[in-house]
């Protein structure tokens, strides 16, 4: 299934958990998994891997044992001090972290959005629940940092490092914007700390191994309401969350559901993989996997689906429409052309032709599909000087193309890319965007076309 493409469905919201266990579901061996977990000292063992039903939907549950520490991870003991935001935690054995279900075998207190351990996961908590708060005693956390060079020191594969640190570099810099610090005073409770290394170094493992060409996801519900925490009553969606999808130009729906739908992890894990915020193109599906949030929803089945979709190059029928015409003066055939561009053409082009009697004179040729055939020869009639047209089937196939923005120095510029497969046939960047930055900045448009072809590359 490498370099083809994935569509991510969150009706239900995202969380760390939600997505892995799509993953698994969608074929990604559980070994992959385990081998990155045992890499970075968490451990396989910790991953709890089971099938459940959710409103008739079979889908992947995950649970994770946060018992003792990460091997060799650096650890850090404080008594009753508040990291970023985080009441102390008290730990109870055995430690298995059901992602947001209300009977926690560890009792905790903590803020509103735990580095990668904000509950609910996948809407498995209703808004304002509270969890039980411990007597100020010592507890452990993990660094940013910590985590961060235990991750780059690792013998993971590259794509599983990447993506690991790219993902916990969007929780932390939302953390640091939300809390007013700075990212390297970034901690994690020991508990979220384990939770989210499993969920995320597992997720860029099972991501690594499926290897996407690229990632659609239309939108992720976020929730409504409110939830109270240990700094009282705040709005949802969640803080650290909504950061995330801001800085990354995600897509956020309210989903409908009074209660917290998307987490910090999983809001993260798609700011990190979505490559386009959009409808799935066309294709053939070729596997189907649903993840599961712990919460039974009334009005839905708690759950994330994954598609991998192979984008096969289409083949479709469109009509030419052509006129040829003798006496009519040049200065209108721009105007032409956006009105046929108005009326829905695909396409219109202009072809120099010599008519009888040696009359210098031009084809205008326009492509329209069935349902705006009609429009488009009407705009000729009434824009041009011509009185008749042709017009006949044609077959074409066509690539599939998608947009992504890239970050220049002249600002955000969008790429029209196009691919055969899971091959990047063509990319172009937007002549529009451009030639707007190149008249904001006073410079060249081509200089801001090498530079939104240059960042491109730079991401491939």
């Amino acid at each position: 299934m490498k370099g083809l493409h994935l569509h991510v469905d969150c009706a239900s919201g995202a969380a760390g958990d939600m997505m892995l266990g799509a993953l698994i579901d969608l074929g990604v061996p559980e070994d992959v998994i385990g081998e990155a977990l045992d890499r970075i000292g968490a451990g396989r063992e910790r991953l709890r891997v089971s099938r459940v039903t959710k409103s008739g939907i079979a889908a992947v549950d995950i649970k994770v044992d946060t018992g003792g520490q990460i091997e060799g991870a650096q650890r850090h003991e404080h008594a009753g001090h508040v990291h970023t935001g985080h009441p102390p935690v008290l730990h109870e054995e055995p430690h298995v972290h059901s992602h947001g279900d209300h009977a926690h075998a560890h009792t905790h207190a903590h803020g509103p959005a735990q580095i990668g351990h904000s509950h609910p996961h996948g809407a498995s908590s209703p808004v304002g629940h509270v969890h039980a708060h411990g007597p100020k005693r010592p507890h452990a956390h993990y660094h940013y940092a910590d985590i961060r060079a235990r991750i780059v020191a690792a013998g993971l594969t590259d794509g599983t490092k990447r993506r690991a640190l790219d993902i916990f570099d969007r929780i932390a810099r939302a953390e640091s914007k939300m809390h007013g610090t700075t990212v390297e005073d970034v901690a994690f409770h020991e508990v979220g700390a384990i939770d989210s290394v499993v969920d995320i170094v597992g997720t860029a493992a099972a991501l690594d191994w499926l290897s996407p060409a690229t990632v659609t996801c239309v939108s992720v519900a976020m929730g409504h309401g409110t939830i109270t925490c240990s700094h009282g009553v705040l709005p949802v969606p969640a803080p650290a969350a909504l950061e995330v999808l801001r800085e990354a130009g995600g897509v956020m729906a309210d989903g409908g559901v009074a209660r917290e739908l998307c987490t910090p992890t999983g809001a993260a894990i798609l700011a990190s993989t979505v490559t386009h915020w959009g409808p799935a193109p066309t294709g053939r599906p070729l596997a189907v996997g649903w993840g599961a949030g712990d919460a039974d929803l009334s009005d839905r089945a708690n759950v994330l689906r994954v598609t991998v979709i192979d984008e096969a190059t289409a083949a479709d029928a469109v009509w030419q429409i052509d006129a040829n015409l003798d006496d009519m003066s040049p200065e209108l055939c721009g105007p032409a052309s956006d009105a046929l561009f108005a009326a829905g053409a695909l396409d219109v082009w202009w072809t120099p032709i010599t008519m009888k009697k040696g009359r210098p004179a031009f084809q205008l040729s326009a492509l329209a599909d069935r349902a705006t055939r009609d429009a488009v020869i009407g705009a000729i009639l009434r824009e041009t000087t011509t009185i008749g047209v042709r017009y006949a089937p044609r077959e074409r196939t066509v690539l599939s193309r998608h947009s992504v923005e890239v970050a220049t120095r002249y600002g955000a510029i969008p790429i029209k890319v196009a691919r055969d497969g899971a091959v990047i046939a063509n990319a172009a960047p937007e002549y529009e965007a451009c030639a707007a930055a190149a008249k904001l900045h006073g410079v060249p448009v081509k200089l801001v076309f090498a530079a939104a072809l240059a960042a491109f590359d730079s991401t491939r």
